[in-house]
């Protein structure tokens, strides 16, 4: 295998992609299959998991053979590779046999670099397809979505099974596996199953910063998702739903109050799958309302909100469907629609008959997306340490670290509640025992419990201030809820205490969140000349008949409409424009660009533009807002977080948080806050507890009143600066 510096791929990858550096893991897998070596590259959704296969491609001779799990995958990547002037091409049962033999004869030919083939195409005792193989001199053989292969995966494929039979004949070219979502057992299974056992395995963070997560609970769900919608009626969005039926009932109320939506899911006739995944490519269409059937074969870069309507069945099929949204790097939301509801239909849907193993592995990750739903700590850090990977308890960009928490006396709200459940029996769930507190004039409520003392007694709170109450009492093992399909609650020796009055209950309550959950992009671009050049993009698709992201990606527009190129080799410096991309389209955007200039006044500003390998930041943690700094800034001046919070007139909690936000950058010296004896005492209960999980609650439990929230929650943060 031939031997390529660092500065030479990084040419090739200006040259053929338009991209000035590479991210994440792709140049050490890169490296690894150039040098003909066997790899596996885990990377989240959007980190530009082709590229490390198709830059290889481009540099070494023959072909590379590429397994991919949808026709609609397949063709999306042939037709973005084409755009870049690649040769590509697939084999799949949408085809023709003549148009089939035609694809055979150019890969024979050598006229073809990369060829994608579903894995049926792959038997795995058929010496003629293996001969057919050996005809093409393949020089890679990627395996996109590796984590079909494993039956502990989200996603099991039973035909992945096959593609050891690979390696067992080819065993001289490298195999590379790829996917965004693989807990440590997953992993181990790809590489036994493709024959792979010594690959090197790369594992890039799953952070995705610009996504923002939101939970909420699930009321008045299809109105909220219509407000969102319509707020962001300009934005591509996909909504995942559990049935085929909810997917066309929520389609259909979207049309009814003037969205245009589209329902997809496996039931439906191929064309008319293949009609509808098309038009929201094309951005014909911005909404579509789907199964988890939809997804996998898109790779649209410009999706701006993915909501679920259902909660998914695991952690892995939630973080690969979230990961639809922003793939193009800009702020794009995930949003859940959460009841324990949800969580027992899917109990049924889980269980495999005749396989208790696996039904148990399944049970586990959905009780683990339950915890994920009701976890009163930060969602990014939840996600990350689920996969294996440590995060700070602060990211800001999610409805817990966005919302302003304070601790407060919820004893008798808690009596409130736990003497619900005690006049009731003990026989029924959260949803019903919230009723009785409110007063629901519901038909499900017996007429003997509108009787009781406790019926209507909640009325001064919320339903979502009820709901949190018993998540928090739920999470601190102040209740107890049975695992059968009631989940009926149960008093225990802390609730008993608290009703008796012989402890107190303090919370950490979440008080009042960001309005927005859409702000604008940072990026201060020219929004006439933006959408002049989504009409531009939009003409060039439909000449090309390709999805306009394949032209350039909104990122790419964003730069443009925000610095202002006016020639060929300012183009080049706009990321997304490879040589092939600024010969065929530079001169359509620039003409628009050029035509701004003069008759609007505006002015270049390539010379502003930096690039990426100078700009501040780190992924994993993100730029400090404003607010933030206002708070160090009085901080460094000597004021006390008790000062702060009255200067500001924030609450506590808030001004411990940007604090907290700084002891992990190393900013504020954790000794001028807490003394060293409480540092001590903090760390060694979290060190004791092997748990990264842990929240403040259990600690706070632990320590007793001579140590804050406050305390704790800072000490938890330098922990972790020290890991």
């Amino acid at each position: 295998m031939a031997t390529f510096t660092t500065e030479r791929l990084k040419q090739a990858l200006k040259h053929f992609f338009g991209y000035d550096d590479f991210r994440f893991n792709q140049l050490p897998v890169i490296e690894h299959v150039l040098a003909g070596k066997d790899v596996m590259g885990i990377m989240p959704t959007g980190g530009g998991k082709s590229i490390c296969y198709q830059l290889p491609a481009m540099l070494l001779p023959g072909i590379t053979i590429v397994v991919s799990p949808l026709i609609a995958l397949m063709k999306d990547q042939v037709d973005s590779l084409l755009a870049n002037g690649i040769h590509a091409a697939y084999l799949n049962s949408t085809q023709t046999q003549e148009e089939q033999r035609d694809i055979i004869a150019l890969a024979r030919a050598g006229n073809i670099k990369l060829l994608y083939i579903a894995p049926e195409r792959i038997p795995s005792n058929s010496s003629s397809f293996i001969d057919f193989l050996r005809t093409l001199n393949p020089s890679q053989f990627a395996i996109d979505e590796a984590h079909c292969i494993s039956s502990w995966g989200h996603d099991f494929r039973p035909e992945y099974l096959k593609l050891a039979v690979l390696k067992r004949n080819f065993p001289n070219i490298p195999v590379i596996a790829l996917t965004a979502s693989a807990d440590r057992q997953t992993q181990n299974d790809i590489l036994q199953k493709l024959d792979i056992p010594s690959a090197s395995v790369f594992i890039s963070s799953f952070n995705r910063p610009n996504i923002y997560y939101y939970i909420r609970p699930k009321q008045n769900t299809m109105a909220r998702i219509a407000e969102y919608v319509k707020k962001h009626k300009n934005d591509c969005g996909i909504i995942y739903a559990l049935s085929r039926s909810s997917t066309e009932d929520i389609a259909a109320k979207l049309r009814n109050v003037g969205i245009n939506t589209a329902h997809y899911h496996a039931g439906l006739d191929p064309a008319e799958r293949a009609r509808v995944q098309e038009a929201f490519q094309k951005d014909d269409i911005n909404v579509i309302v789907a199964t988890i059937a939809f997804g996998m074969g898109i790779d649209k870069s410009n999706v701006r909100y993915v909501i679920h309507h259902d909660v998914p069945k695991n952690i892995e099929g939630y973080y690969q469907e979230t990961g639809r949204a922003g793939r193009d790097g800009l702020k794009s939301d995930a949003i859940l629609f959460f009841s324990r509801g949800d969580i027992m239909k899917l109990k049924g849907f889980v269980e495999i008959d005749g396989n208790p193993e696996q039904t148990a592995v399944s049970l586990k990750k959905l009780k683990m997306m339950e915890q994920f739903c009701e976890s009163d700590t930060c969602r990014r850090q939840y996600l990350m340490n689920y996969f294996g990977e440590q995060f700070p308890a602060y990211c800001g960009s999610c409805d817990y670290c966005m919302s302003s928490l304070e601790e407060r006396d919820a004893t008798i709200d808690a009596q409130k509640f736990l003497s619900a459940i005690v006049r009731t029996n003990e026989r029924y769930g959260v949803g019903y025992i919230i009723d009785i507190l409110r007063g629901s004039n519901s038909e499900k409520i017996q007429p003997a419990h509108k009787e009781l003392k406790t019926y209507g007694i909640g009325k001064d709170l919320k339903k979502e201030e009820w709901q949190w109450l018993a998540q928090q009492l739920l999470a601190g093992g102040f209740v107890s809820r049975t695992e059968d399909q009631y989940a009926t609650l149960k008093l225990n020796d802390k609730s008993r205490a608290i009703l008796k009055g012989e402890s107190k209950l303090m919370l950490v309550m979440q008080k009042a969140e960001r309005e927005d959950v859409m702000q604008e992009e940072s990026l201060e671009y020219d929004r006439e000349l933006m959408n002049t050049l989504r009409s531009v993009r939009h003409d060039l698709a439909e000449k090309e008949n390709v999805p306009a992201y394949n032209i350039v990606p909104d990122n790419t527009l964003v730069e443009l409409a925000t610095y202002l190129p006016t020639s060929f080799n300012e183009l080049k410096d706009i990321s997304g424009f490879g040589d092939y991309k600024v010969s065929k389209y530079g001169g359509a955007f620039l003409k628009e660009i050029d035509r701004a200039i003069r008759t609007r006044n505006l002015q270049s500003r390539m010379d502003m533009k930096m690039p990426k390998n100078f700009k501040k930041g780190t992924e994993a943690k993100p730029a400090a807002g404003e607010t933030h700094k206002a708070t160090l800034a009085l901080h460094k001046e000597g004021y006390t977080i008790e000062e702060i919070a009255e200067k500001r007139k924030l609450s506590l909690s808030t001004v411990e948080g940007h604090i907290a936000k700084f002891v992990t950058t190393g900013e504020v010296d954790i000794f001028k806050l807490v003394s060293p004896y409480k540092v001590d005492k903090i760390m060694e209960l979290i060190a004791e507890s092997n748990n990264p999980n842990i929240g403040l609650r259990p600690l706070k439990d632990r320590l007793g009143d001579d140590f804050s929230f406050g305390e704790i929650r800072l000490v938890m943060e330098y922990n972790k600066l020290l890991k």
